[in-house]
């Protein structure tokens, strides 16, 4: 009889292979732990990297609506100074003493085709989502109004908006230009 015995196939010792022997191993333990501690880290960085995905789609998903909504905002700033004319021109229009019948009548059709021009402008600037800041009697708000000066009112509390100076806007919630008001002592 031989001093080295071999296994059986199924591993277990053969009645020559003393108990204690320990069957042979293709792989040693200390491999497959590293291997699956490797296995653990890949998997680790695949949910970091699925994660950081899913993370930027959705920063991307929410600059893409941002940029629909708020697209015209540049187009709404170069606007508002026609608007501000149009509603000048129909103050000084409005405001204006007429002699002359045939001027009169020049003078109401001048009126009128302002009017209409600034209703048209209004329309297509509301569409954009373009909401004015017009705060007559409402209390001073530094995140809506700009204060132009401060004036004495019997009628309003104090540090509340006694005239629209110039009128503020909105595109959707955000504060394109500010309303320049005056506001009560």
């Amino acid at each position: 009889m031989s001093d080295q015995t071999e296994p059986a196939a199924d591993g277990q010792p053969t009645p020559e292979t003393p108990a204690d022997a320990a069957p042979t191993e293709t792989v040693s333990t200390e491999t497959l732990e590293q291997a699956q501690a490797r296995a653990e880290q890949a998997r680790d960085q695949m949910l970091r990297a699925h994660a950081e995905m899913d993370n930027l789609r959705r920063r991307y998903e929410r600059e893409l609506q941002n940029a629909t909504r708020y697209g015209v905002e540049a187009l709404v700033t170069e606007l508002l100074p026609v608007k501000d004319s149009l509603q000048e021109a129909l103050k000084a229009a409005s405001a204006a003493n007429v002699d002359s019948l045939d001027a009169a009548t020049a003078l109401d059709k001048i009126v009128e085709g302002t009017r209409m021009t600034l209703g048209i402008l209004d329309k297509a600037l509301a569409k954009t989502g373009l909401t004015e800041v017009h705060p007559h009697g409402e209390p001073f708000n530094p995140e809506l109004h700009q204060a132009m000066a401060l004036a004495d009112s019997a009628d309003l509390p104090a540090n509340h908006v006694v005239q629209v100076v110039q009128t503020g806007y909105r595109l959707h919630d955000r504060l394109v230009r500010p309303a320049m008001v005056i506001v009560s002592k």
